[in-house]
């Protein structure tokens, strides 16, 4: 559907590349409005680190009706479509704000501002967040959405001749691969790019981070993974006792585990069902329940932690879920106005949203990459001695995150199969 000279080929990038050597923790939970607003020091902050919190628990409730292994970067996601919101005139505005839970581009552009540039300074752990966009030669972005983006999301521009499809997309990914420290490779093909491409907006997040206690390696044994009630397949599984943020919820029937990193600001969380077979039911009842309370009331305490080693590569066409969400119209050419962003007088539509992931696990800690490409083409995201340890077996499917002070979620997925 290339429409000549009336096509903007807005492919939003959303380059994730988190890399952390051993377990690269994602946490989606929401995180309470106390925590929230702890971490936030303007309300902009905190409006935008409430509208990532939503949009990651609405964006995996989508995903996870898809059967198998789930890994994402919502923070990604919802940077890139926030920048896109800076340019979104009439009911597209409105969509934005809706579903990125953030009511005015303005709040989402200041907020952005201040949390980006204190990921990209986080001690102990390398963190880094970074945005471009690829403008084609003879274009123009609008004063307003290019002060935005460039101030605010600290967006480079670089002019490209996307006709030269070839060299245009070497760039791209050039760019991508660097920011995510080789893990994200060959994000756009070059069939995507032509004459009718306008721009391409990108968002890279990477993150490496060992655990703050590592496993022991001569530790890791071959042990089962249930893949459902009967089934199981034998993985690597890595073993420790330690002292460690510990809950049992009752309420759904989960233990809540939290592993910090070496800057203990960040962290995975995991959430692993009582039962082999009980994902489906946490998910059921996560949909329902106040997530902000999950994270409340957890101990330290002797934990026996059992987790699989584990390497996941997947991509995720958001075309259809960001539309579930209520961003349908981005991608109508019909509908769509982004009139704030080029100087041209075109009618401009997003026609692909895609994220690639990557996650590896060891005893280190974790490596992750994940690559978010909005395809956006516009046309004309005790007593009497200590108690004995609790046991963490994650031998069975459960759900991750991997968050910033328990709230900012960098990271969001499911675990079904190990070996994928």
């Amino acid at each position: 559907m290339l429409v000549s000279g009336r096509l903007l080929k807005y492919v939003l990038f959303v380059n994730l590349n988190r890399s952390c050597r051993l377990q690269f923790f994602l946490k989606k939970s929401l995180v309470s409005f106390f925590l929230l607003s702890t971490m936030a020091k303007t309300r902009p902050e905190l409006e935008v680190l409430e509208g990532i919190t939503q949009f990651t628990t609405d964006l995996y409730k989508v995903l996870a009706k898809t059967p198998g292994n789930v890994i994402f970067s919502p923070i990604s996601v919802h940077a890139v479509l926030s920048m896109s919101y800076q340019a979104a005139k009439g009911t597209t505005a409105e969509k934005f704000a809706s579903t990125l839970k953030v009511p005015t581009a303005a709040a989402g552009a200041e907020g952005y501002n201040i949390v980006m540039k204190r990921l990209n300074s986080v001690p102990n752990v390398t963190l880094l967040m970074a945005n471009k966009i690829f403008l084609k030669k003879g274009y123009q972005l609008l004063p307003e959405f290019s002060n935005a983006v460039s101030e605010n999301f600290l967006s480079e521009v670089q002019l490209l001749n996307f006709a030269a499809n070839e060299a245009a997309a070497a760039s791209i990914n050039a760019w991508v691969k660097e920011k995510t420290k080789d893990k994200i490779k060959d994000i756009i093909n070059k069939d995507n790019l032509d004459e009718s491409t306008r721009l391409i907006l990108v968002n890279a997040i990477y993150f490496k981070g060992n655990w703050a206690i590592p496993f022991d390696k001569n530790s890791t044994k071959t042990a089962p993974f249930y893949l459902n009630k009967g089934d199981k397949v034998n993985v690597p599984m890595m073993n420790k006792v330690v002292n460690l943020f510990y809950k049992a919820d009752k309420k759904l029937d989960v233990q809540i585990l939290e592993l910090p990193y070496t800057n203990e600001n960040l962290s995975m969380i995991i959430i692993l069902p009582n039962k082999r077979n009980g994902l489906d039911k946490l998910e059921k009842k996560l949909a329902t329940c106040n997530l902000m309370e999950i994270m409340q009331q957890m101990w330290k305490v002797n934990v026996i932690v059992q987790l699989p080693r584990l390497k996941i590569e997947q991509t995720i066409f958001l075309n259809d879920p960001l539309t579930k969400l209520g961003l349908g119209e981005i991608f109508d050419p019909h509908a769509a106005n982004f009139g704030g962003m080029i100087t041209s007088n075109e009618q401009l539509f997003v026609s692909q949203a895609v994220q690639k992931a990557f996650i590896e696990v060891n005893e280190e800690g974790a490596e992750a990459a994940a690559a978010t490409l909005l395809a956006v083409t516009f046309y004309c995201g005790g007593r009497g001695g200590p108690p004995p340890p609790k046991k963490f077996i994650a031998d069975h499917p459960f759900i991750y995150f991997l968050c910033e002070n328990r709230s900012n979620p960098l990271f969001a997925g499911r675990l079904s199969d190990p070996r994928n």
